[in-house]
């Protein structure tokens, strides 16, 4: 049996394998595209933050400044786009935590300058996350949860062994406050509210740190104690 062996052209590339090839080949996502899906998540977390959860998605491509069809392309219903909100909201927030954290010695400072920067990411979005409907197990949202709650967690360790932050809160304190303080009440109209919103952040903030001025009812609240609770 003769046996031919095939001879690149020159100058061609034959160099890749065929697992490299069809990365090669995949057609990247278009700039525009990116765009519009960055406008809809941004869009929605403002929605949701105003309306809740059911927020209308049509006023929702109205506000990204697409058309509906644009948006069913690139999410399919609205436990998608929920689940998208969620995500974007907790790895902005965590990036906010770790550069504040690299950047800022004074331990109860940083703290508090996360607390701020979280607030205008407003992780009121973050809502969703407890209600039935919302699909907590999926790995690319447990893996942002963990990261939050370990580096927001490492802020509070640094203000303790400071002696500056109260021993008696915990992460889940932090974030519950969070919530209710950059999310009006689906509803109620009362949407002028974010000018009060930093200024009852310091208040709350005073409330944290050492030494405290009261003895806290109940025990501190951890992430996991919310899970548990969530519907």
């Amino acid at each position: 049996m003769t046996t031919y062996q095939l001879r690149p052209r020159e100058g061609s590339d034959v160099t890749a394998t065929a697992a490299e090839t069809p990365a090669r080949r995949a057609p990247r996502p278009r700039a525009d595209a990116l765009r519009n899906r960055e406008r809809i998540v941004a869009a929605a977390r403002e929605m949701f933050v105003e309306y809740g959860a059911d927020a209308p998605l049509d006023e929702i491509a109205r506000r990204a400044g697409i058309g509906n069809a644009t948006l069913y392309r690139h999410f399919a219903d609205r436990y998608a786009l929920v689940h998208a909100v969620v995500r974007s909201v907790m790895e902005s927030v965590a990036d906010q935590a770790d550069r504040i954290a690299a950047e800022e010695p004074d331990p109860f400072i940083a703290l508090r300058r996360f607390v701020h920067a979280a607030a205008d990411e407003r992780v009121g979005a973050l809502c969703p996350m407890l209600s039935a409907a919302f699909d907590r197990e999926r790995p690319d949202l447990d893996a942002q949860r963990v990261r939050l709650e370990t580096v927001v967690e490492g802020l509070m360790e640094r203000a303790r062994q400071a002696g500056r932050l109260r021993t008696d809160v915990a992460v889940g304190d932090l974030m519950v406050a969070l919530s209710q303080l950059t999310r009006p009440l689906p509803g109620t109209g009362c949407l002028d509210m974010d000018r009060f919103t930093h200024r009852h952040i310091q208040l709350f903030l005073d409330g944290l740190e050492a030494p405290a001025r009261s003895e806290l009812v109940g025990s501190a609240a951890t992430l996991e104690d919310l899970r548990r609770a969530a519907p």
